[in-house]
């Protein structure tokens, strides 16, 4: 570590004056080609749609309509947003008052452009049958060592695979796309901060990063062009190095989480109006959306579940990545005071009618249960009681490069009930999905540990069966594999729950 952290200080003073060999995806003739498309739910009725241009737009458009061959509708904005060291400009653009549960087309507005679709959002309180994929720790496929070569000379367009990504995660997404509804990635996204780990990046410095970064953002465009995409902050997301204290050598655009803000920041969702007939759950619920800070911390409802994203990485005590925290990454903190985040998070869990919407899903990017040494105490001690307190049914986290389950838990104890209408949340690992890191070892079990697999890349899903009942699968990314199955039952037979 010692020999890494002095080359990477002196790396900066190299980079400027050392012709860079990193490997950028090609710019498009036409420079209103979309690349890095990304959707996300971001309202009741509503979804954003976003991609990326290398030019600034001045009105961002998209077309859309219920018929490919009739995009009757139009939305633009003026977002158009790029940082330093960027080559490309993050547009956003809102498509509002969508009928619930339907097939729309739409085409963002450029000369080169294709007709895509998405499934609208289901309303909340709507019992059908869906599925998400959950996806962690995923990052960049191809060349400079990136787990499997690739043909760096052609761009993904949707819904175009390259045939290297045939057998990863992102491969096996797109040839399920039509069994999961929307994805969930809490973290680690893309690894551009890994550049370093490359010798033939050695002397690119910020080029390596922003090479790293089109690259994934181009390769999960199949996915996350097609489905709503929702993310919350990871680690790897802070800065341009994740090596401990070297935050401050990083050039402006690439600290302090901007890549993530800007591309992330106004996709995700601020606020859902509560449903609930009770007037309780209505002013928690405008408590909690004053108190969102998307795309750190957030909630969003679909049918039968309300799905809360966390912020592992700053603002709570002894938060790793911020200031002072173990992580010496510097970053942070993002709320206008200290408890802003945990504020949001008890307002927000307060406001959950389970009548209208049974399950409680919460989602962040470091663990406090795993067979690794990757647990995050600081995590657990602001987490967990409200997480309890609330009901909270599946708490979802990766970090830990495997995919593990636990039985409901609570203060490191297994809930006796196990699966059968615990009190306390079941939680997983999710962080298998494959990066230059590699996969972690699958450690020690510990007594509440059920399941953990490291072999090969892996990630999961969540299937809302019913009211009821909760299926989490456990799925071998290269051939589709069932590697565990488990069934939470829980009864939700009280409109607020407060333990």
């Amino acid at each position: 570590m010692m020999s890494l952290l002095s080359l990477a200080k002196g790396l900066p003073l190299f980079a400027a004056c050392v012709l860079g060999s990193a490997k950028y995806p090609p710019i498009p003739a036409d420079l209103t080609t979309p690349v890095q498309q990304r959707l996300a739910i971001n309202g009741p009725s509503s979804v954003s749609v976003a991609w990326n241009t290398y030019k600034a737009l001045t009105k961002p458009c998209v077309q859309y309509g219920t018929s490919a061959s009739a995009l009757s509708l139009q939305s633009c904005s003026t977002s158009s947003v790029t940082y330093p060291t960027s080559r490309t400009w993050a547009n956003v653009v809102t498509l509002a008052n969508l009928a619930p549960a339907t097939t729309y087309y739409y085409k963002i507005v450029s000369t080169n452009s294709t007709v895509e679709h998405f499934f609208s959002p289901r309303v909340a309180g709507d019992k059908k049958p869906f599925n998400m994929s959950v996806v962690i720790d995923l990052g960049v496929y191809g060349a400079n060592g990136y787990t499997i070569a690739s043909n760096k000379a052609k761009r993904d367009t949707i819904p175009f695979i390259q045939p290297s990504l045939n057998h990863t995660t992102i491969g096996r997404l797109a040839s399920t796309v039509d069994s999961y509804e929307f994805v969930v990635h809490p973290g680690d996204i893309g690894y551009a901060d890994d550049w370093i780990l490359t010798p033939a990046n050695l002397f690119d410095g910020k080029d390596g990063y922003q090479a790293i970064t089109e690259t994934f953002f181009d390769q999960l465009a199949p996915i996350a062009g097609r489905k709503p995409y929702m993310t919350s902050p990871g680690n790897h997301e802070a800065s341009c190095q994740e090596i401990p204290s070297t935050s401050g050598l990083c050039p402006a655009g690439q600290k302090n989480f901007t890549d993530f803000i800007n591309r992330f920041g106004a996709t995700m969702p601020t606020a859902f109006t509560s449903t609930s007939t009770s007037d309780a759950a209505r002013v928690n619920a405008n408590k909690a959306a004053l108190l969102a800070n998307p795309p750190f911390w957030f909630s969003f409802e679909y049918g039968m579940a309300h799905v809360v994203m966390i912020d592992t990485e700053t603002d709570f005590a002894n938060a790793p990545d911020q200031p002072g925290g173990s992580a010496k990454l510097g970053a942070g903190p993002f709320g206008s005071y200290a408890n802003e985040q945990l504020d949001f998070l008890a307002a927000d869990l307060a406001s959950v009618d389970r009548t209208v919407t049974p399950w409680v899903i919460v989602a962040g990017h470091r663990p406090w249960y795993s067979t690794g040494d990757e647990q995050c105490e600081p995590c657990r001690l602001a987490f967990e009681p409200l997480l309890y307190k609330y009901g909270v049914d599946l708490a979802i986290f990766g970090h830990v490069h495997n995919s593990q389950r636990f039985a409901p838990t609570y203060n490191k104890t297994a809930d006796p009930a196990g699966m059968n209408n615990p009190k306390a949340p079941m939680y997983i690992v999710a962080g298998g999905a494959g990066n230059i890191e590699g996969l972690s070892a699958a450690g020690t079990a510990q007594s509440y540990n059920r399941f953990v697999y490291a072999d090969q890349f892996s990630y999961a899903t969540v299937n809302f069966l019913d009211a009821q009942n909760l299926q989490v699968n456990f799925i071998r990314s290269d051939n589709g594999a069932l590697l565990d199955t488990s069934t939470l039952f829980k009864k939700h037979n009280q409109q607020f729950v407060v333990q």
